[in-house]
């Protein structure tokens, strides 16, 4: 019965896990389920808004951070997500998704996205996460837009209503003219009606055809298991970088 005890607590492993907070629900969810032990950091949702550069350092930084005799490895929950990641390393092996954005990792595999997504160009996608984490926790950080000398689409809504709003937002380039479709990711975790209600509303409010599609946890769950199979994930040694590979690898 020793014995037994022994084998079962040494099959455990200990990471430490850096996500977007848009996925703090399905991390938790993921953590929970899993026999490993999981130490994560949220991160917020605005860090998208800093531009990859800033979103490179703070990320870095929080690497820095993580005690490496602590832990096996770092599990980075993110994707590619338009280059925030790139050049990224840490003392001990870094684990990556082989995805673009966190859309990937809600909707549970590349081939699921990439699939959709070739279906349905034009497409504004929503979460849970996405819905209730639409703030930015990065007050003292100057955004990309505030570099260009732009409000955010919530400032201009304060300020001038949100049909002007949008007009202005379109009129500058930074606004929603190329979309003609919203899809909510359901990830079947709980029910959010009032989330997907609130989706349906900004789907009709801009004249967008609404779907909500069937998330899936699979690939989060695998990163906390530590079931790191080629195709899906890229292990990022102590000498190595983050790269882009420009395939269908996505990271290197």
């Amino acid at each position: 019965m020793i014995n037994q005890k022994i084998q079962i607590v040494n099959s455990v492993r200990r990471f430490k896990l850096i996500v977007c907070d848009i996925m703090l629900r399905e991390a938790c969810h993921c953590i929970a389920r899993s026999r490993n032990i999981i130490d994560p950091v949220f991160m917020g949702k605005g860090l998208h808004n800093l531009g990859s550069c800033k979103m490179c350092r703070l990320l870095q930084e929080e690497l820095e951070k993580v005690e490496k005799d602590k832990y096996e490895a770092i599990l980075l929950g993110y994707g590619l997500c338009n280059n925030g990641i790139l050049g990224l390393h840490a003392s001990i092996p870094l684990v990556v998704p082989r995805a673009h954005d966190c859309i990937t990792l809600l909707l549970g595999s590349k081939k699921e996205y990439r699939e959709y997504f070739d279906r349905n160009p034009g497409t504004y996608y929503l979460s849970p996460g996405w819905i209730e984490r639409d703030v930015s926790d990065y007050n003292g950080e100057v955004s990309v837009t505030q570099q260009l000398g732009m409000k955010s689409y919530e400032d201009y809504v304060a300020e001038y209503g949100e049909e002007n709003a949008r007009y202005i937002m379109e009129t500058m380039g930074g606004g929603l003219q190329h979309y003609t479709k919203l899809a909510y990711i359901d990830t079947g975790i709980a029910e959010f009606a009032d989330y997907e209600r609130q989706a349906q509303e900004r789907a009709a409010q801009n004249g967008w055809v609404y779907e909500k599609l069937k998330g899936n946890c699979g690939l989060l769950q695998r990163l906390v298991d530590g079931d790191w199979n080629s195709r899906e994930f890229a292990v990022i040694n102590p000498d190595q970088a983050v790269k882009p590979a420009n395939n269908e690898e996505i990271i290197k």
